[in-house]
C-alpha cells in the first residue's frame, strides 16, 4: 500500500515569501569565555538532540574566505551563540561535537564540519543533515529556508546572513537570526519524524557489524597473467644471450 506524500517536493521563492516568519522565542546566551563554554556544554550534554549551525563573516573578495566566527547550538528552550572568533574551540565543545549519543541536527552539515576542522581537528559524530534525509519524505529542496517553508509552513528570514559575524557586539537582528537557524532545525526534524516516510532508506549495518579490517581481495586473473609474462620475458633474453656467448667461445 502506497503512503500519501504529505509534503510538497518543491516551493518557489514567491510562495515562500508569502508565509509567516518563524522566530526562536526562547532564551539566548552569548558565550565568549572559557567558563561560559564549560557551562554551555554541560547544559547541552544533558539533551539527546540539539540544533546546530555556524556563521562566518562574509568575504567579498574572490578566493578569500574567513574562518568560522560563530557556532549555534540550541535546545527547544535555550540557544547558545558561541563566539569562536573570540575564543578557541575548547575540549568541552570538541567532546560534544564528537559524541555519537548526542544528535546534532543541521543543514549542509558537511560544509559546517569542514569549516570547523580549520579551527580544530574533529572526529564529528552524531550529526543529522536535513538535506540528506528530506528526500525520504519526498522533499527535493535543500536550503533551510525552503525546508522550513515546506515542512513547517513558515519562513526563515535570511536578511542577516551576510552581516558581520565578527562584530564587537551583535545586533538584536543578528541574535534572533542566529538562534532561529539552529533551533528551527529541531522543529523541522520533529515534524518530519512524526510523518510517515514515502521513500524509506534501506537498512544499514551497524558499526559493530562492519569489519574494520576487510579481507584482502584475490588478485585478478589478468594481473597474474601479466605478472607471469613479465617474468618469462627476461628469462628468454638471458637464454639467448647465454647461447650467443657459448657460440663465440666455440669459435
Amino acid at each position: 500500500m502506497s503512503i500519501e506524500q504529505k509534503f510538497a517536493p518543491t516551493i518557489t521563492n514567491e510562495q515562500t515569501a508569502t508565509l509567516p516568519a518563524i522566530r526562536f522565542e526562547g532564551e539566548v546566551q552569548i558565550v565568549d569565555t572559557e567558563q561560559g563554554l564549560i557551562e554551555a556544554c554541560a547544559y547541552l550534554s544533558q539533551h539527546s538532540v540539539i540544533g546546530f549551525d555556524t556563521e562566518t563573516r562574509p568575504s567579498f573578495k574572490a578566493g578569500v574566505t574567513n574562518r568560522v566566527a560563530l557556532i549555534q547550538l540550541s535546545t527547544s528552550e535555550r540557544c547558545y551563540l558561541i563566539r569562536l572568533c573570540r575564543m578557541r574551540l575548547g575540549r568541552e565543545l570538541q567532546r560534544l561535537l564528537e559524541n555519537p549519543n548526542i544528535k546534532k541536527v543541521g543543514a549542509d552539515v558537511a560544509g559546517d564540519i569542514r569549516s570547523l576542522n580549520q579551527l580544530r581537528h574533529l572526529r564529528a559524530a552524531g550529526f543529522i543533515d536535513l538535506q540528506s534525509i528530506a528526500p525520504q519524505w519526498g522533499i527535493e529542496e535543500k536550503s533551510l529556508r525552503k525546508l522550513s517553508a515546506i515542512v513547517l509552513g513558515k519562513r526563515v528570514s535570511k536578511a542577516q546572513r551576510l552581516s558581520n559575524w565578527e562584530a564587537a557586539q551583535f545586533t538584536e537582528q543578528q541574535i534572533s537570526y542566529a538562534a532561529t537557524d539552529a533551533w528551527v532545525c529541531l522543529e523541522i526534524l520533529s515534524a518530519l519524524e512524526s510523518t510517515p516516510k514515502v521513500n524509506p532508506e534501506p537498512a544499514k549495518p551497524t558499526a559493530e557489524k562492519i569489519d574494520p579490517k576487510p579481507a584482502e581481495q584475490p588478485e585478478p586473473k589478468q594481473d597474474k597473467e601479466a605478472k607471469g609474462k613479465s617474468r618469462r620475458r627476461p628469462f628468454r633474453r638471458r637464454k639467448t644471450q647465454n647461447k650467443k656467448q657459448n657460440t663465440e667461445t666455440k669459435e
